[in-house]
């Protein structure tokens, strides 16, 4: 598990400041010197930046697209960019390794959504989750529609692990994809069995998902793929939360 895997480069290491590194991600080559000098600056416990998705197949680079606008994924920073400021949480991460030791490094319990979980008690230990702009990570997406569906339902699934283990972390940022994925599912149900009437809030969000596309692609190609891509992160995540169950924890 990738939990279990951090831990242990985090034992075998001698610095005081930890930087993780995922698969999918590039840093810059000054990422580390800005780190510690942004750790340094705001007296933080944990820096991050901007998770910049780039492609290189068309596929790749509309999602990257959706992945980098409040439309496709949300508000939070470390996706759509903003001011440097405290938030719950970072993309990767450098973190102070007394501050990780503190609160008893990740935990292994997670298959995924272990940043999360780990900065929530970072800040519930006193320590401040810091994002800067000036950090930018380049994050290549998936290449296909069946695994950005696979990745957004394990993210929806294992965020739902986290709410059963710390409720106070809810909001409705992250109620929106189950929210959307049943009520459209209801909606044209509802539409079909009873009457026409229930077919708006469906239509609603096929209007969102319209304008979203729009706005977002640079090319006809892009929006054509946008249509299926942004409904597919959305009903994925959300799949994911609905049907995530206590034996995962």
């Amino acid at each position: 598990k990738t939990a279990a895997g951090l831990n242990l480069a985090i034992a075998s290491s001698q610095s005081p400041v930890i930087v993780r590194v995922d698969g999918h991600a590039k840093i810059p080559n000054n990422y580390l010197s800005l780190a510690v000098l942004i750790m340094r600056e705001s007296g933080a416990v944990n820096v991050g930046g901007v998770m910049a998705a780039e492609g290189v197949t068309k596929f790749e680079i509309a999602v990257s697209r959706a992945m980098r606008s409040a439309l496709g994924v949300g508000a939070s920073r470390f996706h759509t960019g903003g001011k440097a400021g405290e938030v719950d949480t970072v993309y990767l991460g450098a973190f102070r390794r007394e501050a990780i030791n503190a609160v008893g490094g990740f935990d292994e319990r997670y298959t995924r959504a272990q940043d999360w979980e780990l900065n929530h008690r970072l800040r519930k230990n006193g320590g401040k989750v810091f994002f800067d702009p000036r950090l930018q990570v380049t994050y290549r997406p998936r290449p296909n529609l069946r695994k950005l569906a696979k990745q957004y339902f394990q993210y929806g699934r294992w965020r739902r692990v986290v709410s059963r283990s710390h409720p106070g972390t809810v909001n409705l940022r992250y109620l929106a994809p189950p929210f959307a994925l049943v009520g459209t599912l209801a909606s044209l149900l509802f539409g079909l069995l009873i009457h026409s009437i229930f077919y708006l809030p469906a239509a609603i969000y096929g209007l969102f998902l319209l304008i979203s596309s729009i706005f977002i692609a640079k090319s006809a190609r892009e929006f054509i793929l946008l249509l299926a891509i942004i409904p597919t992160m959305h009903f994925a995540w959300g799949a994911g939360f609905i049907t995530s169950t206590k034996a995962l924890r």
